[in-house]
């Protein structure tokens, strides 16, 4: 596969910075975002360049789309990404539930938003734009309740992808809404089966898959699809 050039939120640790790893193991170039100083010192050494964004702030979006200006980029991953801390109806709060859904539903949006241009710079390439979903995201696949903010944000996510992959596919850019599986982060705990590292590796290798024929879908991360 010819070099690419990803962008990469939320690579400050697990998946995003393990992703980056990855690709930078393989040769790709990668922009990676980052919040904090320390951070952006270690995502840094891997050779990525490094951008600050906060995307729970809007401003910082922009900014981030200046501050791209004019450079090609092959594939966006949005990575970045939180749990809600409420888990019961009787514990909800409307400051968690907007927090949550602007995080990991809003947000891909926007960054997408100001990204679409570096996308198009990149030509005839393949260009895709991957979304990092759950399967808690599923509707079908809801047995259990609980995580109201958290699910409802990445069904949303996931409903904001099919669009942008209705609307870009005449573009020849495909989008994808990837589950990571459970995963041994700060989000997901020390008894997830997989390690960052495996997770990192499986996702991409679902990215590389994306064309526009399958534009739109809801993956795992072993490449099979999951129910909306």
């Amino acid at each position: 596969m010819a070099q690419q050039t990803w962008l990469v939120t939320g690579a400050s640790r697990g998946i995003g910075l393990e992703m980056v790893r990855a690709l930078r193991a393989r040769g790709d170039s990668v922009i990676a975002t980052v919040r904090s100083e320390a951070a952006a010192q270690v995502v840094g050494a891997l050779g990525a360049r490094v951008e600050r964004l906060d995307v729970s702030d809007m401003q910082s979006i922009s900014t981030l789309g200046r501050a791209l200006a004019g450079v090609p980029i092959d594939v966006l991953c949005n990575n970045a990404g939180i749990s809600s801390e409420s888990k019961q109806l009787s514990t909800l709060s409307s400051a968690d539930l907007y927090r949550v859904m602007m995080v990991n539903a809003i947000a891909p949006v926007l960054v997408s938003q100001a990204v679409l241009p570096n996308l198009r710079l990149a030509g005839g390439g393949k260009r895709a734009v991957a979304h990092i979903s759950s399967q808690l995201g599923s509707i079908t696949n809801n047995s259990g309740g609980s995580s109201y903010g958290y699910r409802a944000s990445k069904a949303a996510l996931n409903q904001f992808g099919r669009c942008m992959a209705n609307e870009l596919k005449g573009e020849g850019i495909a989008v994808g809404m990837i589950h990571p599986g459970w995963v041994r982060t700060d989000m997901g705990g020390p008894e997830a089966p997989l390690d960052p590292k495996q997770s990192a590796a499986m996702v991409i290798a679902v990215i590389d898959n994306l064309t526009v024929q399958t534009t739109g879908r809801f993956w795992n991360y072993d490449g099979s699809n999951l129910p909306w």
